[in-house]
């Protein structure tokens, strides 16, 4: 018994989705570089307002050691 093997015949149109996936990812990139790197400018960085510790001191210390025997 003979084995018959049926292959498709080639196609013509071989680099149809590399050239469709270049062309979105150049339009992509354009998107991010007209959109996108502006809005990162302008958001920054968070300012963090930390309040100043409040140490009170006083006017004088007594620096007289008193022992008690």
């Amino acid at each position: 018994m003979t084995t018959v093997i049926n292959s498709p015949a080639p196609s013509s149109d071989n680099n149809t989705g590399l050239i469709i996936g270049i062309f979105a990812l150049i339009i992509f990139g354009f998107i991010f570089v007209y959109y996108g790197i502006p809005a990162l400018r302008t958001i920054g960085t968070p300012q963090i307002n930390v309040p100043a510790p409040v140490i009170n001191l006083p006017n004088q210390v007594d620096v007289n050691v008193k022992s008690t025997n």
